[in-house]
C-alpha cells in the first residue's frame, strides 16, 4: 500500500499542511517499520513542540507554586497560569475570567457541576435530561445522584443517523426539569448537536443547560455567550494540549451561588475552629490544593496555537479528510458506517460483518495505522444501534489526504485477511 512521503503532503491553498506536521515530532516515527498515521485524535491529539517546549521552560527556569509565594519564581508561575485563564476566556468569548474553572478534564469539570451546582439544586423527583449521544462521563454522574438523591434522569433519543431527536427533547420537559446535560459534538458518531438552540428550549423551560465541549474546541469556534450556555467543559488533551488540564466554564452568577466541591488550601478565605471558614471568591472557590502548573501553561500555548491555525480552516480542512475517508471506505462491500449526520465533525465510526473490530484494530497497527475500537465509553448509544464495539477513525489539522487513501488501502488489506 502507498504510505504518506513527506515530499507529497497535498495541501490547500490557505492550510500550510506540511508546516503544520514539521511541528509534530511524533508524527516522524514509524511503528512496525511503517510511517505512523495517527488517526485516533478524538481520544488524544498529539501535541506540537511549542507546547511540549513549555515544560521544559517551565520546569528549567521557573518551577513554583502559585498566588501565595512572593518571590520572582512564584510571581512568574502565577502570571503564566493566570494568563492561561485569560486565554481560554478569549478562547470561549466568556464575558469574565472568573468564569474560568481549571480541573484535570472534562469528566472533573461534569462531576463538579453535578456534585456542587446538582447537590445544592436538585429536589427529589427532579429532573434532568441526558442525550443518548453522551460520554459515560455525562451519564454516570446523573445516575449517581438519581441513586443519591432520588433524582430521574430522562434519555432524549437519537434517530437512525445519530441525530438526536428535537421533537422529542422539547416533549421531555416537565415542570421538574432543572438541567440539560448534553454534548456539543459526539465522541462516537461526529454528530455535532444543535446546543444554541437546545439551550433556547432549556432556558424557556426554566432549567440550566451543560454542555461537553471536549469534542467541539478542537474542531469549531466556540462562543459560550451566543450558545448562551450555562455550563461548558473542555479537555487539554483533545486540543493539542497536555493531558491533566481542563476547563469549566460556568456563568458568574451560578458558580458564585454554589458551594465549594472540594476542600483545602488555596479555595480558602479563611479558616478557623472557633468560627466558620470563609471561602475564596471564583474562581479560586473551585480550585483546591496544588493545580496542575504546568499543564495549564501548556494549555494556553496549545490553545494560542490553534487560534494561530485558525478554527475556520481546522474545521474546513478536516471536512475534507472526512468526505474523502467517507467515499473511500463506503466503496468496501459489507463495512457499516454508524453515524451519518449531515452536520458532523472529523469522526469516522464503522462495522464489518463478519469481523471482529478488535481484530481490524489490531491488524491495521501492524501497518502503522492508529485507529481506535470498543464501545468509546458510549454504551448505551452503540446498544441503541445493535452492537456493543466499532473502529473509530478520527482527524485532525495534521493528517492529509494521502493518509486517508492509505488508510483505506490498509483496511481493505486487513478485511481481506480476516474474512
Amino acid at each position: 500500500m502507498n504510505h504518506l512521503a513527506t515530499d507529497r503532503v497535498l495541501e490547500t491553498p490557505s492550510l500550510d499542511v506540511a508546516g503544520i506536521r514539521a511541528q509534530f515530532p511524533i508524527l516522524e516515527r514509524q511503528v512496525h517499520g511503517k510511517p505512523l498515521i495517527y488517526f485516533d485524535n478524538a481520544a488524544t491529539s498529539q501535541t506540537p513542540l511549542c507546547v511540549i517546549d513549555t515544560f521544559r521552560d517551565y520546569y528549567s527556569r521557573y518551577n513554583a507554586n502559585i498566588h501565595r509565594g512572593l518571590h520572582t519564581l512564584a510571581d512568574e508561575a502565577t502570571a503564566a497560569y493566570e494568563g492561561t485563564r485569560e486565554t481560554v476566556r478569549a478562547f470561549l468569548n466568556a464575558a469574565d475570567r472568573r468564569e474560568i474553572i481549571f480541573t484535570r478534564g472534562t469528566t472533573e469539570a461534569i462531576n463538579l457541576v453535578a456534585n456542587s451546582w446538582g447537590r445544592a439544586n436538585f429536589k427529589p423527583g427532579d429532573e434532568v435530561l441526558v442525550s443518548l449521544l453522551e460520554h459515560h462521563s455525562n451519564i454516570v454522574p446523573w445516575q449517581l445522584l438519581a441513586s443519591q438523591l432520588g433524582i430521574v434522569v430522562k434519555v432524549i433519543p437519537v434517530d437512525e443517523r445519530g441525530v438526536l431527536d428535537i421533537d422529542a427533547y422539547r416533549a421531555l420537559f416537565s415542570e421538574r426539569t432543572r438541567l440539560v446535560a448534553v454534548n456539543h459534538v459526539s465522541n462516537a458518531f461526529g454528530t455535532i448537536n444543535p446546543v444554541r438552540e437546545m439551550a433556547t428550549i432549556a432556558h424557556e423551560h426554566g432549567a440550566r443547560i451543560l454542555i461537553d465541549g471536549a469534542q467541539a474546541t478542537p474542531h469549531q469556534t466556540v462562543d459560550v455567550r451566543e450558545i448562551d450556555a450555562d455550563f461548558y467543559a473542555f479537555s487539554g488533551h483533545k486540543v493539542y494540549g497536555p493531558t491533566g488540564a481542563g476547563v469549566l466554564y460556568g456563568k458568574a452568577e451560578l458558580l458564585e451561588a454554589m458551594p465549594p466541591w472540594q476542600g483545602g488550601g488555596e479555595m480558602i478565605k479563611s479558616v478557623s475552629f472557633d468560627v466558620p471558614t470563609t471561602f475564596a471568591e471564583i474562581p479560586h472557590k473551585f480550585e483546591a490544593g496544588t493545580p496542575a502548573i504546568a499543564e495549564v501553561i501548556a494549555l494556553g500555548v496549545a490553545l494560542d496555537w490553534v487560534s494561530d491555525v485558525g478554527l475556520a480552516r481546522i474545521g474546513a480542512w478536516e471536512a475534507e479528510l472526512l468526505a474523502r475517508a467517507t467515499a473511500g471506505v463506503s466503496r468496501i462491500d459489507g463495512l457499516r458506517l454508524l453515524g451519518t449526520a449531515p452536520d458532523k465533525a472529523g469522526v469516522l465510526s464503522f462495522v464489518v460483518d463478519g469481523a471482529h473490530s478488535q481484530d481490524i484494530a489490531l491488524l491495521i497497527d501492524q501497518l502503522g495505522v492508529a485507529i481506535r475500537t470498543g464501545n468509546h465509553c458510549a454504551q448505551p448509544l452503540l446498544a441503541r444501534f445493535g452492537v456493543d464495539a466499532t473502529c473509530r477513525a478520527s482527524f485532525a489539522v495534521y493528517n492529509t489526504l494521502e493518509e486517508v487513501d492509505a488508510f483505506v488501502a490498509a483496511l481493505e488489506r486487513v478485511i481481506g485477511m480476516v474474512r
